[in-house]
């Protein structure tokens, strides 16, 4: 698996806050959103979590918009990513 660069890995640790922020917001801890949304609860933790390497596909974000009723944009459009 390749590198990820300075700018790749701002922009992983930035989708986990939002990921993070969006679940909370739900109202939801990460088990009860992960049973609630048939997902595995250890994946949403490493998703969520800023200091693992791995980051989410676009896929695994455009699932997460669509449980919590958003689009993509809604997801990016974000001062988080400004």
């Amino acid at each position: 698996m390749a590198r990820l660069s300075e700018e790749d890995k701002v922009l992983r640790i930035q989708i986990a806050k939002r990921l993070k922020s969006l679940r909370e917001n739900s109202g939801d801890i990460q088990a009860k959103f992960a049973t609630e949304n048939e997902m595995d609860r250890q994946l949403l933790n490493s998703w969520e979590n800023t200091n693992n390497d791995r980051g989410m596909t676009i896929y695994s974000i455009n699932r997460i918009c669509k449980i919590i009723n958003i689009t993509l944009k809604d997801f990016f459009d974000d001062p988080l990513f400004k």
